[in-house]
């Protein structure tokens, strides 16, 4: 039986590199969801003030029902 302790260790050489992987793995998701939540470049997810400039209606409406109640 000279081979048992080679198998043993090797198995938990084996083990120890998956569960390295799977906390490495876990560590990288959580990054990206820090990162989603921040977004890119640290900046805040929500600030759309310029998009709603660029966005606006010609007449300086917002309701989309005005055309309607002018009919």
């Amino acid at each position: 039986m000279p081979g048992r302790g080679r198998a043993s260790f090797t198995k938990r050489q084996k083990e120890r590199s998956r569960q390295d992987k799977q906390r490495e793995k876990a560590e990288r998701k959580a990054q990206r969801k820090v990162e989603k939540q921040t977004g890119p470049e640290g900046t805040e997810s929500h600030d759309f003030g310029s998009v709603e400039e660029q966005w606006a209606l010609p007449n300086g409406s917002d309701n989309e029902n005005d055309e309607e109640d002018t009919v």
